[in-house]
């Protein structure tokens, strides 16, 4: 049995999530074993899918929202010929047809189309609502809906590797890009159908495939007790934002929800993060997540942590 610690602690994990465990599961696992209730995960990965998911830890759960604004990179394996219902291998196979005649420079110039930002409509399997219900649910009951097209941002696509009737796309993009649409959509695009054979989440912000824990090692880690040594502060989620050091007196103001005057502006790495800035203590304890108000010129405290992770 696995003591849970008696004190709550604020960090990251980065987990490496095995196939045929949903994002839930693993959050589940380590709530069970860390003994606390607040914890979360900055990025569902589809069952099959495996790699990289970062899991926050109560404080750490208040920067998932700035952890899904960094890129995301992917190793995408397809398979040619072959369309399901889920546009991935845990559908049922509805159309069948050979890619004999499909050229690497096809793929080249197919590929074009899903550079930059393009619009993307949510497959019927996904966890977008529609009318209060989920898309998948209405899939299951042999629904399907017209769904509004959503831009996302792809920043990479390489093809990695070309053997008939699989390729295989090295994928940089940002949050609600849907991989098995792409695979689809690529396809549909060749003329002969595809599916998203397999998918590996290598990175996710500042988290790498090379540092995940496998379950087995994080569970080892709680057996032997030395599991928070594996957190990591919540600050390198914040990593990619603008920062600034404030003295005792600033630190004050912003735990009592008072505005700083404005000393920088930055649109920080990605557009999105744009106005956001953290504030630290001299010993590099993050005090609060800011937002720019630009009409009174100061940074307002959205959010303030008593307890830096």
């Amino acid at each position: 049995m696995i003591a849970a610690p008696s004190v709550s602690v604020a960090g990251i994990l980065n987990v490496n999530k095995p196939p045929g465990k949903t994002s839930f599961d693993i959050v589940a696992l380590i709530r069970r074993l860390a003994g606390e209730r607040r914890v979360g995960h900055a990025g569902t990965l589809d069952p099959m899918a495996t790699g990289v998911l970062p899991v926050c830890l109560n404080q750490a759960t208040r920067v998932i929202e700035y952890l899904q604004e960094q890129p995301k990179t992917y190793l995408a394996e397809i398979e040619l010929g072959t369309v399901t219902d889920t546009y991935d291998g845990a559908g049922k196979v509805i159309r069948k047809s050979s890619p004999v005649a499909v050229t690497l420079g096809r793929i080249e110039e197919e590929l074009q189309r899903f550079r930059g930002t393009i619009e993307q409509r949510p497959p019927m399997y996904s966890a977008v609502r529609y009318q209060g219900r989920h898309l998948y649910e209405l899939a299951r009951a042999g629904m399907e809906v017209e769904r509004q097209p959503r831009e996302v941002q792809l920043h990479s696509v390489q093809l990695v590797k070309f053997e008939l009737p699989l390729l295989t796309l090295e994928v940089v993009c940002g949050k609600g890009t849907y991989l098995r649409s792409i695979a689809h959509e690529l396809g549909e695009a060749l003329g002969c159908g595809a599916y998203l054979k397999h998918l590996s989440r290598l990175k996710y912000g500042p988290f790498a495939i090379d540092d995940a824990l496998t379950l087995s090692s994080l569970e080892e880690a709680f057996r032997q007790g030395h599991w928070q040594g594996l957190l990591y502060p919540m600050s390198v989620a914040l990593g990619h934002c603008l920062s600034f050091t404030v003295g005792e007196e600033a630190v004050v103001k912003l735990r009592n929800g008072r505005a700083l005057p404005l000393t920088a502006v930055s649109a920080g790495a990605y557009p999105a993060l744009a106005g956001v800035a953290c504030a630290y203590t001299e010993g590099r304890r993050l005090i609060a997540v800011l937002s720019l108000d630009t009409e009174r010129q100061e940074w307002r405290p959205k959010k303030v942590f008593p307890v830096s992770g």
